[in-house]
This record gives C-alpha cells, structure tokens and sequence, in this order.
C-alpha cells in the first residue's frame, strides 16, 4: 500500500501539473484568438503552443511570405482567402476552443520552417489534437486551389468541424447588372423603332463563341476551385502560368488557352470567308493565308500546353 501510495503521488501531481500547462495554453489562445482570428506566430509561439505537448486542440497554420520584399502575389492572394475562413469561424455561433487558426510568416519564423524543411509558401497544415500530422494534413494548394469554400472543406475532413464560409459583401456583381441592364435599356430607348440589332445573327453568334470559349479553356474550373493566378518559385523567383500537372490549372492558363482557342476559331472564320465571299481574289487569298496562318500556329502551341501537362505524350504540331 505504501509502494502504492508513493507510485501515484507524483503520478498524480503530474497529471495536475499537466492539465495546468493545457489550460493555461488554450486561455492564452482563445485570448489572442478573440483580438484576432488569425493568430501570428515566431518560433518560439509555435514550439510552445503547437508543437509541444499537451495539446487538445488542433491548430491550422498557414506558413507563408507577406513582406513586399519576397513578391509573393500568391501568398496575398491565399492570405485574404485564410482570413475569410478564419473570420467565419470566429464570428460563428459554433466557435469552441477545438480549432484555432495561425499563421507563421517567414520573415518572423525562419527558424520554424528550417525545422519542418520546408521551402515553398504558401503551405497550410493541421497539426492535430493528438500525434502528428500525417501525409492528409498537408493540403493540396496546387491541386485544390485556395479559395476559403475548398479550405473549409479540408478542415472539416481533417478536423470534424464543419465551418460555414461567410464572405464580405462583393457589389461587383450587382453593378455590373446594374450597369449591363441600364445600357439595354438606353439601346432600347434610343432605337425603340428600330430593334432589328436584337435579331442580328452577327451579335447573337459572336455572344455564343465567347461564352463557349471561356467555358472549353476552363473558366467554371477556375470558378470552383478558385486556384491562384500563377505560381512564383520562392527560390529561383520563375514565375508559372502553365501547371506542370493534368489535375490542376492556374488562371492565367485559362487565359492562354482561351486566346489559343480564340486564334484557331478566327483562322476557321477566316477560311470560311475566304471561300464563301464576294470579294475580289486577291484579298480571298490574304484571308485564306491569314486564316491558315492563325490555326496552324494557335494549334500548334495549344498543343504545346497539352503535352506540357501531360508527360509523355508523343505528338507534336
């Protein structure tokens, strides 16, 4: 009995000591958390409060490069994304001390990514409530995107809890409608004897490529995945409009793709003319060598983009 005693005193007194440290650690959290949703670590925050033990808590951290000096767009651009989500879950009715939201910025914790070997921002990893983060609590910004809707379902697939994304308003789109309706209306007004424009072929043809083109170059993809405009290599400073992978896409990609399609659709228009117009041989023969000229050289280099997304593909243009 004695033994006994003598084994679970200490054993007792450090379980106390223990949740001491955990309660102190979440109080300290849920204080800056409530100045501010996402909390900015150095390493010396993160040691202490992530990666040391004990924990019941699971942390989201965003290791990235915000000072002008690293140009970082991409960093930027997935901060105010990070925020977004981190607002949403502070402001929520559902907010609990299970989940916090930091950041780790290079200039401050150097030491912090020396320590996980990393070399790329910006990164995002949740480091659980128990154990250590596993190859899942990585995520896949390049495949994924940034957007706060694609983040918020990782965490929830990490984490269990279920963060409803609550964005600024945006009127944008609002005046844009606004803008694009009072400008239906002036045509209307001011042509209201004449509304031939509305059943010209020309327009409505011209309105149906452009929405096909922005749709086949991967504009509702960019829509839904919200993927960053480019990638710059943090090292060599190279910046990447073109993904290197089949499962993922940049926005600028879009646009290039768009503009290849774009030139392979003009040159189709053009020969179409060419053979089919009244004109005279002789600028027939400009715009069948111009149209020849656009879809030989579009095609050729969006089949370029294809075989640089795909590895290994053995035609060429």
């Amino acid at each position: 009995l004695l033994l006994l005693l003598a084994w679970g005193g200490p054993r007792a007194a450090g379980q106390k000591r223990k949740e001491m440290v955990l309660s102190e650690k979440v109080n300290q959290l849920m204080e800056w958390a409530s100045k501010r949703s996402v909390i900015r670590m150095n390493g010396d925050k993160f040691r202490r409060l992530v990666k040391a033990p004990p924990r019941n808590y699971s942390v989201i951290v965003m290791f990235t490069a915000l000072q002008p000096h690293r140009q970082c767009v991409v960093c930027k651009q997935a901060d105010e994304e990070y925020q977004i989500l981190a607002n949403s879950w502070r402001y929520s009715s559902a907010f609990t001390n299970k989940i916090f939201f930091a950041m780790v910025d290079f200039d401050e914790g150097s030491d912090v990514f020396q320590m996980l070997n990393m070399n790329s921002a910006p990164t995002f990893i949740n480091f659980p409530a128990k154990g250590k983060p596993k190859r899942g609590d990585t995520y896949e910004l390049q495949v994924r995107g940034f957007a706060a809707e694609q983040l918020a379902r990782w965490v929830a697939d990490r984490t269990d809890v279920n963060i409803r994304v609550i964005r600024p308003p945006n009127y944008a789109g609002p005046l844009m409608l606004g803008l694009l309706l009072a400008v239906i209306g002036g045509l209307v007004y001011l042509r209201g004897s004449n509304l031939d424009f509305l059943f010209n072929k020309t327009v409505w043809a011209f309105a149906a490529v452009c929405f096909v083109l922005a749709m086949t170059s991967g504009q509702m993809w960019n829509h839904i995945r919200g993927p960053p405009y480019a990638h710059k290599n943090p090292h060599t400073g190279q910046v990447s409009y073109i993904h290197g992978s089949s499962q993922a896409q940049f926005v600028a990609e879009t646009h290039i793709v768009l503009l290849f399609n774009g030139g392979v659709t003009l040159g189709m228009v053009l020969l179409h003319e060419a053979a089919t117009s009244d004109l005279d041989v002789g600028k027939r023969k400009i715009m069948c060598i111009a149209g020849i000229g656009l879809v030989v050289l579009s095609f050729s280099w969006l089949l370029s983009v294809f075989r640089s997304k795909y590895h290994g593909y053995p035609y060429r243009y």
